[in-house]
């Protein structure tokens, strides 16, 4: 049976700045529909989904590429990355935030947001 502990305050502020960094870094990228979800009390996986679409390969990459980069200057390393760009979808597994990089028709065929649709959504404000 998996037990649920709760971040203290620290913990939370730091996860949270986690997952505002990532979604910044996916913005800077021009992904684009980028949603964060917060998956405590849902699942054991993670604490955090981020999710976001691309329009191509090259920009799948270059989101990709830019949050692992970013997120190892400060001291956050993936610790799992699996799926490829040409398959249409990339997840980066920092473990307390999941990143799921769709190309639009992948994310509306697995639905993800859908499927999750109990989390409560983290607003990021990217466009503020």
């Amino acid at each position: 049976m998996a037990i649920l502990v709760k971040k203290n305050d620290s913990e939370d502020a730091s996860l949270m700045a986690m997952v505002l960094r990532i979604g910044d870094l996916a913005h800077g990228k021009k992904a684009e529909d980028i949603k964060a979800y917060d998956m405590r009390g849902l699942t054991f996986l993670t604490d955090v989904f981020v999710n976001c679409s691309v329009n191509s390969v090259p920009q799948m990459k270059a989101v990709m590429n830019t949050v692992r980069n970013e997120m190892v200057k400060v001291g956050v390393k993936a610790r799992h990355v699996e799926g490829d760009a040409e398959g249409g979808w990339i997840l980066l597994d920092f473990s307390d935030v999941i990143v799921h990089i769709f190309r639009k028709e992948a994310r509306e065929f697995y639905d993800l947001d859908g499927m999750w649709g109990d989390a409560k959504e983290i607003a990021l404000d990217l466009d503020a």
